[in-house]
């Protein structure tokens, strides 16, 4: 891997993105044909999470790739409280286990892989390697293939409607534009990372609301806009960019 990573570190990253959805993707099929949803998928995402970290560990890239404290304490960051009540919103229903506690617990731990593994590779790996040549485009390219990369939610045997899958698209795209300024201008990975596993984490949890879905996901999404794209304009503001984007 080390060979690709420093011949063409987006490609590196590339193919780290399409081995993560295709298999996450194939997991999912196999743990649900086996008849215990996440199963299997909980099993890759942990063997991927291990392979990452121990290679970045290994070669040295810890901190190129945000594991270490924020540049600045937490007061800057509005003690990241927009991104507490985003993460929080799944539960606003109530809680519950719809499928019921085995799967919900293979769910959020699968879930909270996730949000390392897409973390590290869309806001560590491609934008770090893109950001080194252009900034405008590694932040575009991070955001926009973070959210798409949700398409395989069709195909994927999540049972969500295409509909519902452009909303999480939208959705994603936004909170990645967030993410990929909280991790530009703040140099950790870890606020990013714990975020998004809570957020997908607590999902696994939450239960239908009295609203229909559509309206549901429409009101969520406004929400989401109106929080995280006020929260990435505002680290734009308020935090210096860093010298060396690339770093």
């Amino acid at each position: 891997m080390k060979k690709l990573y420093e011949k063409n570190e987006v490609l590196f990253a590339v193919l780290w993105i399409v081995a993560y959805v295709v298999g996450s993707s194939i997991a999912d099929q196999i743990s649900e044909g086996l008849g215990l949803a996440k199963s299997v998928t909980l099993a890759l995402h942990l063997a991927l999470s291990a392979a990452l970290l121990g290679w970045i560990k290994a070669n040295g890239l810890g901190e190129k790739y945000g594991f270490r404290k924020p540049f600045y304490p937490a007061s800057r960051f509005l003690f990241y409280l927009p991104l507490a009540v985003v993460a929080s919103m799944g539960l606003w229903n109530g809680v519950g286990m719809a499928r019921g506690p085995v799967v919900a617990v293979l769910t959020a731990l699968s879930m909270l892989c996730v949000g390392f593994l897409e973390e590290v590779i869309f806001r560590g790996l491609l934008f770090r390697a893109m950001a080194k040549d252009n900034l405008r485009s590694a932040i575009a390219v991070s955001s926009l293939t973070f959210g798409l990369g949700h398409i395989v939610n069709v195909v994927n045997g999540s049972g969500r409607s295409l509909p519902r899958t452009l909303v999480q698209i939208a959705f994603a795209v936004m909170v990645g534009f967030a993410l990929v300024q909280l991790f530009y201008r703040g140099g950790s990975i870890w606020p990013c990372v714990i975020f998004h596993s809570l957020n997908n984490a607590l999902n696994a949890f939450g239960v239908e609301g009295s609203l229909s879905p559509a309206v549901e996901i429409a009101v969520n999404l406004a929400l989401t806009v109106v929080l995280m794209g006020g929260y990435a304009l505002y680290l734009q503001k308020a935090l210096p960019a860093p010298k060396d984007p690339a770093a």
